[in-house]
């Protein structure tokens, strides 16, 4: 099975494969204020929240849901691979239809049209096993939904696009809340677990990782029992893997339907579905498929037209029953006292007991004079938690219902120093939560220059193209604080954010006219040899070599260790850690609304710095948002830091609680 594509400009490791394979929130706003003392919440001691029964999909249950979803794809005359996943990414089926394409191409689709054959970035034009797409949309289907959410790659294709909603009429609004987040979840990822077929007590560990990150392809649905979410389901047949950038209309999509079929007798309740949750008074879409659209339901396994297959790095080709999220087994459990204070809390565990990532101090000892201590990274995890805990959700049902979310704490190498989450929190936060705490980081770091540049070709220009944008020739050498909400602001298609007129953002593509999904710029550019090399080794039935566990070329910053070992994120949610002026690690948070990610980070580590005295958010005198753009013409744009909401607390009708701090 061949695999081909493009990406201009190719890192060693595509060229090294002989294939072609050819980055929220506003962008002004004034320089945040002097810090002034505010007295600590009470922590919560937990109790708060209510975890989600644990259930999982029996062999016969994900039998069912294959031979629905067959039996539609049969009237629709699309043989399609259906995949069936649980809730932390374990594939429990992977099933091809007779005639069923075994090759899809990534959409070539951009803001000025589509993509020249050899014009191609990113991913654009890659043709890569159809499989990998089914997959990457039952993962998306599990991953981003709970039990106050259920979302779709059609939710998701609507929240990572240049404008939000995508529509022709609403050019000129700022882009997706979740811009970014497709390239999370991915292969290469030192926090998702791989297939491991000989079984054992981290078999189904979670979790698992995406061969292409998250989908915004339709056809990828979430799996509910009993009312909480134990899986996806994700369909691949027509051999186009793209996104919808019309959310105004409504769509007749084959793959939806198939995958609509599947879910039947396993819908979401129909009070947490996307188009009962509003962002920015834009409701979200679930799908455009209708149960009435579809045929007489099939629900003989055993004769839908097919077999079960194996998909090197992802299933041996056995039918599986899940496992049921919040068990050992699952890599999700509630913390023990001895492992966090707060008794709401879930950490990530080996399958024996262990937890993956207990608290510890920094391991950088060698650049940083004082690294973060254990008791720091402990009491900073301990104030976010407790700031989660007391607000109020933006993307969870019923109204009013409490965050959920997951925090992570690196230091300067990008080392994980603990990672905590509410019961009930997305999973794809998991993984992005890192990826923010270590993007924050990174680029505010003295050493974020020196590692894009001895990556090479397109990555190495972005610090040129960064450094002359900001008329900072020191740009990216630990002069300015960013926080993911900054990096977002410059890697937009359009600076500032949405206004079409505009140039991108310095770590966007070259020109807005070839911005897709599938090539945002430098996060794109980061991982796609990762990617191609993972999808080659897929193809190949595993006689190529998988991507190795950690991401981007960038250089080892200790023995083993990368800054960026899954990849860089570009939505709001982290800030930088600080002991006085010196950048000493970071904290990311996802899971909930990007404000709320924010406000968790930011008001977190300023809470736990004014209990010990020993750590701090950064001066406000290099915070991003002092930064001021020329965009000619007279006119001026701000980066921003953080945007916290306005009255966000279930207890207390406190507002602002981020000024001034």
């Amino acid at each position: 099975m061949a695999v081909r594509g493009a990406h201009r400009g190719s890192t060693a490791l595509v060229a090294s494969l002989a294939l072609v394979l050819a980055g929220c929130g506003g962008s002004s706003g004034a320089p945040t204020p002097v810090p002034t003392p505010t007295p600590t919440p009470t922590p919560t001691t937990g109790g708060l929240f209510t975890p989600p029964a644990q259930e999982a999909l029996t062999t016969a249950e994900v039998q069912r849901i294959v031979a629905q979803a067959a039996g539609e794809a049969t009237a629709r005359n699309l043989p399609s691979w259906i995949v069936v996943s649980d809730r932390v990414g374990n594939v429990l089926a992977a099933f091809r239809m007779t005639g069923a394409r075994d090759t899809m191409r990534v959409s070539v689709r951009t803001i000025g049209g589509s993509a020249a054959a050899g014009q191609e970035l990113g991913l654009q034009g890659a043709t890569v096993p159809a499989v990998t797409g089914a997959i990457a949309k039952a993962l998306t289907g599990a991953y981003l939904s709970s039990s106050g959410n259920a979302f779709t790659t059609r939710t998701a294709s609507q929240i990572v696009q240049q404008h939000f909603p995508p529509a022709p009429t609403t050019v000129g609004l700022e882009s997706g809340p979740l811009f970014g987040v497709q390239f999370s979840q991915l292969p290469c990822s030192d926090l998702s677990r791989r297939f491991l077929p000989g079984g054992g007590p981290a078999a189904m560990t979670g979790p698992k990782r995406s061969p292409l990150g998250l989908a915004a392809d339709p056809g990828g649905l979430p799996i509910y029992k009993n009312g909480v979410v134990v899986g996806g389901i994700g369909v691949m047949g027509d051999g186009d893997y793209g996104f919808d950038p019309n959310t105004l209309d409504v769509d007749t999509d084959a793959e939806e339907l198939i995958a609509l079929a599947g879910i039947q007798g396993f819908m979401p309740p129909e009070d947490i579905r996307a188009e009962r949750i509003f962002v920015d008074g834009t409701a979200l879409r679930f799908a455009d498929a209708t149960p009435g659209q579809l045929g007489t339901l099939q629900t003989s396994f055993a004769a839908a037209p097919g077999a079960l297959m194996a998909v090197t790095g992802y299933t041996d080709g056995t039918l599986r029953a899940g496992v049921a999220y919040g068990t050992e087994g699952s890599g999700f459990r509630a913390a023990t006292a001895a492992e966090f204070s707060n008794r709401d809390a879930f950490i990530l565990t080996d399958g024996s007991g262990n937890p993956r990532y207990p608290i510890r101090g920094g391991t950088d000892a060698a650049s940083v004079t004082q690294p973060l201590t254990a008791a720091e990274t402990r009491a900073i995890l301990e104030e976010a938690f407790a700031v989660l805990s007391r607000a109020r959700a933006q993307i969870r049902r019923p109204l009013d219902s409490r965050m959920q979310a997951t925090v992570s704490v690196v230091d300067t190498n990008g080392a994980v120093l603990g990672i905590v989450r509410s019961p009930d929190g997305p999973v794809f936060g998991t993984d992005v939560s890192l990826q923010k705490a270590r993007t924050a980081t990174f680029f505010s770091g003295p050493n974020a220059a020196g590692q894009l540049l001895a990556v090479g070709g397109e990555v190495a220009g972005y610090v040129a193209r960064v450094r002359t944008f900001l008329g900072n020739p020191a740009a990216l050498t630990g002069t300015i604080a960013f926080a993911d909400r900054s990096g977002g602001n410059l890697s937009r298609p359009y600076f500032p954010d949405g206004e079409v007129a505009m140039p991108p953002g310095p770590f966007s593509t070259p020109t807005a006219a070839q911005w897709s999904p599938f090539a945002v710029g430098l996060q794109t550019d980061l991982v796609a040899g990762n990617i191609v090399q993972h999808v080659t080794y897929v193809a190949s039935g595993g006689a190529s070599a998988d991507t190795p566990v950690g991401c981007t070329g960038v250089p080892e910053a200790a023995p083993g260790q990368k800054r960026l070992a899954n990849g860089i994120q570009i939505f709001p949610g982290s800030v930088p850690i600080y002991r006085g002026n010196v950048l000493v690690g970071g904290i990311g948070v996802s899971g909930d609304g990007i404000d709320q990610d924010d406000m968790v980070s930011f008001l977190g580590l300023n809470n736990a710095g004014i209990r010990l005295g020993t750590i701090r958010n950064a001066d406000p005198a290099i915070r991003a948002d002092t930064v001021v753009v020329q965009l000619g013409g007279g006119r001026e744009a701000r980066l921003r830091y953080v945007s916290c909401p306005f009255a966000p607390f279930l207890d207390t009708a406190q507002q602002n609680v981020c000024q001034g701090l």
